[in-house]
């Protein structure tokens, strides 16, 4: 009884703040249409940049009419002002848009029109290929392309150096851009602010692996909260609670996303899964079967390649 109250108190404050919204649209209490960046988002809330005006680059908090779908940081939109916050009233069409499921099996936005999704991982905690690979496939799928940042390359040493440079080696000769970075020596952040000057890039990458830490070096005065690594399980705390864009002194935007720990790929349909694995491309289509799983099947070309692969790791 005290959850249905609850969720019937939410609903009919929701209501009252829809109807508000008509109000002030109705009643021609909010300026003109101009267009707009969201920057931030928090819940029926987003921050939108003015990309237009006199009031070019402020920052306004505005509401959301009930009608638009799910809208995320990096969203451009048409919005009016009010005198206390905005209204964003229509939504322009996406070029890119990263998605994942979120914990309740329900596929999520994460970010918008995006040209980078830059896979941040670090020496500790120990980057694990099958994270790698899900973030891979997504980028490949949404046609981001992805760049590889391996941060915390201070912390190298006889015990982890042999598993970080093969992996490194592995992607590099996938063709995959790769980059190694210390925020701790300042090694590396030229190249990166090189490769993400002019684009629109996302960070994406388990916690602890340095995100924040990377964005207070690539844009001083920013300041973002930057979360120790827990001593008990070597993984990150969880310090940034929602996608954040920030603009670059020279041009170009960045996305802060929150930790993700878990990327599933279960919405992706499996044939589109395996393009998403750019190794596997020069063999698509060459099975002997149509239909091939690429599991049990006979003149399976993928498996082949695979074989064909191990026997010349092995001379």
């Amino acid at each position: 009884m005290a959850h249905t109250k609850i969720q019937d108190e939410r609903s009919e404050r929701a209501k009252r703040k829809n109807s508000n919204i008509d109000q002030q649209l109705e009643g021609g209490e909010l300026g003109p249409e101009q267009h707009g960046q969201i920057i931030s988002h928090f819940g029926r809330q987003v921050d939108v940049e003015a990309l237009e005006g006199e009031h070019r680059g402020e920052i306004f908090r505005c509401h959301m009419r009930t009608n638009l779908s799910s809208l995320v940081t990096g969203d451009r939109v048409i919005w009016r002002a009010g005198a206390e916050h905005g209204v964003v009233v229509a939504t322009e069409e996406r070029q890119s848009v990263l998605q994942r499921p979120n914990n309740h099996g329900e596929l999520k936005p994460v970010a918008a029109n995006i040209d980078h999704i830059v896979i941040t991982i670090a020496v500790e905690p120990m980057p694990h290929y099958n994270l790698i690979d899900r973030y891979l496939v997504a980028a490949e799928v949404s046609g981001i392309e992805p760049v590889l940042l391996v941060n915390k390359q201070d912390l190298l040493n006889d015990d982890n150096r042999e598993y970080i440079e093969g992996m490194i080696r592995l992607y590099t000769d996938i063709g995959y851009k790769v980059l190694q970075v210390s925020t701790t020596r300042e090694d590396g952040l030229d190249e990166l602010k090189a490769i993400l000057n002019g684009r629109i890039s996302v960070f994406v990458g388990q916690s602890g692996v340095g995100k924040s830490s990377l964005i207070n070096a690539l844009l001083p005065g920013v300041d973002l909260k930057v979360g120790a690594l827990s001593e008990a399980t070597r993984k990150g705390t969880h310090t940034t609670t929602t996608a954040r864009l920030f603009h670059f002194p020279d041009g170009g935007d960045l996305i802060d996303s929150p930790g993700i720990r878990e990327f599933a790929l279960w919405h992706i349909e499996k044939d589109r899964i395996i393009e998403g694995f750019t190794e596997f491309a020069p063999f698509l289509g060459l099975c002997k079967f149509r239909d091939c799983q690429h599991e049990q099947e006979p003149h399976c070309a993928i498996k082949q390649a695979i074989e064909d692969q191990k026997s010349v790791l092995k001379e």
